[in-house]
């Protein structure tokens, strides 16, 4: 049995598909040929459709582009003539800055929730994920539902009760998601000012939010990357090293399908004295922290009560240090007499320097400047592991996280209980800590594919006061899933209440902590449909 199901396409859409894509029949491929503007769109697209991205390219671009100057043209075919212009560039200029100035837009299919979370763990890359949100996971691909199959796993007397069990959780999911979605419409009935279109989607995000937790880390998602050379080495240099199979096969697909585009970035990955030494590396300390760990730390140890979110580091001298921060570029004295003199301001006076820097924020994309980054907060989180999938993607700040287990327990939406799925819903939960227990002594890489969603994960968030208005303003919206939005919502109360930063708090003006709304992406699938109604043609 193969990882990656192969797409078929015809003759006359694989003339098409390989003058823009790398390849037509691997899980990994680059996008060349096209205009900017359409690959962005495509991988905007590509978050909410449940097609791959050729086949997305095929059914909703190809008509609306002009190809007929590309008829000559074979993406899937090494680019020699490429390789030997960046060479001749990189070795005459001998400097990794150069390697951040070519960039690739890739698409990597069928890959595992526990693998996007490494794909997305790099800070200077852009990505976009598809979405459990719209797309339900009760369809096939293949004949097969849509979960990661290890090869040695499925090669191992676990094999068998692995796909079976994943069988078992898919068809869970399955089921209940009719039930779900009669049950919000009957709980919130159609508006007459709504489409059935705009209603329908609204209802489906409701039931998908309810029962994501199902779903098992092993769950296939597509991901769009677009990153520089420098970029993808970096990221290739932490795959290659990692425990998980799974990425350590996947960097050697993506490496294959760069190298056709931009090869002389990429050509210390697989050095023996450099790439692969770097790669050695990181193994090394990993392994070695590991054991510290497992001494310090045994499994048996139980984790001490705490809360869901706790503040664990914050600066008592913050109102201070922000005034200086904002005062300094508009000074002309060292910082050290700014910051004087602002301790020397009564707090009316502070707060005048505050409003003049801040502005009147209209809406949340209105940021201040750089001055709210002299401070910043940490933040020790318990959440599912849905919630962290959706945090994790803030990586300009700090996050790390722990091994993805049953250990902690997990969530279970009111509304599953409300639906009378509770019982469905409990089991499912048991048989992934079922499988997931019976993986970790012979896989203990590969045990977290078991784990459903619903389960708890513990991960630290450390960013400065400006990442921070991002973070919570963006993830507090009523269209936010309640997961995430309980989160964030809990940062901010501990920001002004716990760390005393009151101003730091008030700045955040669009912060939403309103209850949860009926239907979360109603309002913004209303906003979605009159920007299609007012466009023209």
């Amino acid at each position: 049995m193969t990882v990656y199901v192969a797409e078929e396409f015809t003759a006359e859409e694989s003339d098409v598909l390989r003058r823009y894509f790398t390849n037509l029949d691997g899980p990994v491929f680059a996008l060349v040929n096209l205009p900017e503007v359409v690959k962005g769109a495509l991988f905007a697209r590509y978050s909410r459709s449940s097609k791959s991205l050729r086949r997305l390219f095929l059914d909703e671009f190809v008509g609306e582009l002009d190809i007929s100057g590309d008829q000559s043209i074979d993406a899937t075919v090494g680019l020699r003539r490429a390789e030997e212009l960046y060479d001749r560039v990189f070795f005459e200029y001998g400097d990794d800055s150069v390697a951040q100035l070519g960039g690739v837009h890739l698409a990597c299919e069928q890959a595992s929730n526990v693998l996007t979370k490494v794909l997305e763990r790099g800070r200077l890359m852009s990505y976009l994920e598809q979405s459990t949100r719209y797309i339900a996971y009760d369809s096939r691909i293949g004949g097969r539902y849509r979960f990661f199959r290890d090869p040695d796993v499925l090669g191992s007397p676990a094999g068998t009760r692995y796909v079976g069990d994943m069988d078992r959780l898919f068809d869970t999911y399955a089921e209940l998601l009719p039930t779900l979605q009669d049950f919000f419409r009957d709980r919130f009935p159609k508006e007459s000012e709504d489409s059935d279109f705009v209603y329908r989607q609204a209802i489906r995000a409701k039931a998908f939010d309810a029962l994501r937790g199902i779903l098992p880390a092993a769950s296939l998602s597509n991901v769009g990357i677009y990153g520089t050379g420098q970029a993808y080495e970096a990221l290739l240099l932490r795959m290659r090293a990692h425990p998980l199979p799974e990425a350590r096969s996947y960097a050697e697909l993506m490496l294959g399908e760069l190298r056709k585009v931009i090869p002389s970035f990429l050509k210390r990955v697989d050095l023996d004295d450099r790439g692969v030494a770097w790669s050695r590396y990181f193994a090394g300390t990993r392994e070695a922290m590991e054991e510290q760990a497992a001494k310090l730390f045994p499994a048996s140890e139980e984790a001490d009560p705490a809360p869901a979110v706790a503040l664990t580091q914050w600066d008592p001298d913050a109102e201070v240090r922000l005034v200086t921060a904002m005062l300094y570029p508009y000074a002309h004295v060292p910082e050290e007499q700014v910051e004087r003199r602002v301790r020397d301001l009564s707090a009316e006076e502070r707060v005048a320097v505050v409003r003049a820097y801040v502005g009147e924020r209209a809406n949340r994309r209105h940021r201040p400047g750089r001055a709210l980054e002299r401070l910043s907060y940490r933040f020790d989180v318990l959440a599912d592991y849905g919630a962290f999938r959706d945090l994790q993607r803030h990586r300009m700040l700090t996050v790390e996280w722990q091994a993805l287990s049953p250990r902690h327990g997990y969530t279970r939406p009111d509304a599953v209980d409300l639906a009378g799925a509770r019982s469905r819903f409990d089991e499912a939960m048991d048989r992934s800590a079922a499988l997931h227990d019976l993986l970790v002594d012979p896989f203990p890489a590969q045990a977290p594919y078991a784990v459903c969603l619903a389960y708890k994960v513990r991960f630290v968030m450390q960013m400065n006061a400006r990442e921070a208005m991002h973070l919570i303003e963006l993830r507090t919206t009523p269209q936010g899933h309640p997961a995430y939005r309980a989160v964030a919502q809990e940062m901010h109360r501990l920001i002004a209440d716990e760390a005393g930063h009151h101003a730091v708090a008030e700045l955040m003006r669009h912060v939403d902590h309103s209850a949860e709304p009926s239907l979360e992406r109603l309002s913004a699938e209303r906003r979605a449909e009159a920007r299609r109604s007012s466009m023209p043609g």
